[in-house]
């Protein structure tokens, strides 16, 4: 960009009233890393406040290039700043955890904002289970074998390959760790837009940059993904089927579409979260079927055998099975094999895969319902798979109130979007078809209200 000679004289005083005003100081690349971190920590640098330049802060400080370039690598390794190209060297945003987080349903409401399975369609309990004392064997065989076959079982019919696979203590902590191993903070990872708000979060984090990747009833658009991939996203964080919030699954034409895409940067690392798996009411069209490079495809558990088995599965290329597998024992080793005792006798049992099967055609016609209702009153809702429905809408605020007068709670759209329009998310696990009527009816008049006081 052109500045004129006035704009460059400004911007420098700028940059150099930052090291003055903030106290960076140290003659080693340690201390002066040390400098910068207290004025972040301490809050006198925020989020995106630009640092220096490499040369300019060298001369302030009367020490070489090389050494404030060593402080800002220590920096950048440490996620405490990012790189933004030409941008400079900036301030790594600070985790979001506290601004996404859902607000508690109040006293009194129908909470259709949390998400949860409905408790009345899980097990009613664990199988029996005794503990193993063989502690020094588990690190040498964190699976068992018998899970490691019944997940082959699992997976193998939807076209996963299956020759590699390993468990986890839940999908957002085999993402974490991929993404800590993988990646540097400051690069970029496509994700999806709107989507679930835990896994924007972990991002944040862990100092990467989110690219939005728009979404419909198919999941992420090809269109979309191409415009993150050409941003330099060196990740994909996806969903196959009942996408949260929205609900979308990929066709066969629609994973083909992103397969080729996808072909075209074989470095890029394809994280495909299936997380409703059993319960999603929807063929799985997967990209790891796709002969990628680098893939991994991730099954939890806890929208149909309980959301306290924080377990899951995931089959991926064999690169990606060695670093996962490799920090997992530098941390806490393996699964506990109780657990995976637990999770094999309910994914074995006929009894509960009956319960399952049951659960999935409820949460079908629950969700089925509600955009039925809706659809008659003329508002469009989406929802092809899983346990929620996307509703767009102008004012979030305004609807969320509003049907908080109506004795509904549900859950406003900020906290999964990046950059789509604004929408609220109704979680349908527990809302039984007799209610949709009258939600969406409620619903009606709270767009009219809203309409009538915000303009639409």
């Amino acid at each position: 960009m052109h500045r004129s000679p006035l704009h460059s004289i400004m911007y420098w005083y700028i940059i150099l009233s930052v090291a003055t005003q903030y106290g960076f100081s140290g003659s080693t690349a340690k201390g002066i890393a040390a400098s910068v971190e207290r004025s972040v920590t301490e809050g006198m640098l925020g989020p995106g406040s630009a640092l220096p330049p490499v040369r300019r802060l060298a001369e302030e400080l009367g020490v070489s290039p090389g050494t404030v370039a060593a402080a800002y690598q220590e920096l950048r390794r440490r996620g405490i700043v990012m790189t933004r190209g030409r941008g400079g060297t900036v301030v790594a945003p600070a985790p979001a955890v506290a601004s996404r987080r859902p607000p508690r349903a109040p006293e009194g409401l129908r909470n259709l904002a949390d998400g949860h399975p409905d408790h009345r369609l899980l097990p009613g309990r664990l199988p029996p289970s005794r503990p193993s004392h063989a502690a020094r064997s588990h690190r040498a065989t964190p699976r068992q074998a018998c899970l490691e076959e019944t997940v082959r079982e699992w997976l193998r019919p939807d076209g996963v390959p299956v020759d590699h696979v390993t468990f986890a203590h839940g999908a957002l902590d085999l993402i974490a760790r991929l993404m800590s191993v993988e990646l540097r903070p400051g690069d970029a990872v496509a994700m999806e837009d709107p989507g679930y708000h835990h896994l924007l979060d972990l991002v944040t984090a862990l100092g990467l940059r989110a690219v939005p990747v728009a979404v419909d009833d198919q999941g992420i658009r090809p269109d979309a993904l191409r415009g993150a991939l050409r941003a330099g996203a060196r990740a994909l964080v996806c969903s196959p089927r009942a996408q949260n919030p929205y609900g979308g699954c990929f066709s066969a034409e629609r994973r083909d579409a992103l397969v080729d895409l996808l072909r075209e940067e074989p470095e890029v690392l394809v994280v495909e979260n299936d997380h409703a798996s059993a319960v999603a009411d929807a063929p799985l069209h997967t990209l790891a079927a796709g002969e990628l490079t680098r893939w991994v495809h991730v099954r939890t558990v806890s929208k149909f055998l309980g959301p306290d088995l924080r377990w899951a599965a995931a089959a991926c290329d064999p690169l990606t099975l060695a670093r996962h597998d490799g920090r997992l024992l530098l941390t806490s080793g393996w699964v506990s094999h109780l657990l995976q005792e637990a999770v094999h006798g309910l994914l074995t049992d006929d009894g509960t895969r009956a319960l399952v099967a049951r659960a999935r055609e409820v949460y079908t016609q629950r969700r089925t319902a509600l955009i039925e209702e809706l659809r008659r009153r003329g508002v469009a809702g989406h929802g092809v798979g899983g346990m929620n429905v996307w509703v767009p809408v102008r004012d979030e605020s305004a609807v969320v109130n509003g049907l908080r007068s109506h004795g509904w709670w549900v859950a406003a759209g900020a906290r999964f979007r990046l950059s789509s329009p604004p929408g609220v998310r109704i979680s349908v696990a527990g809302l039984e078809p007799a209610e949709a009527e009258r939600l969406a009816s409620d619903f009606t008049t709270v767009l009219g209200e809203s309409e009538a006081t915000y303009g639409g």
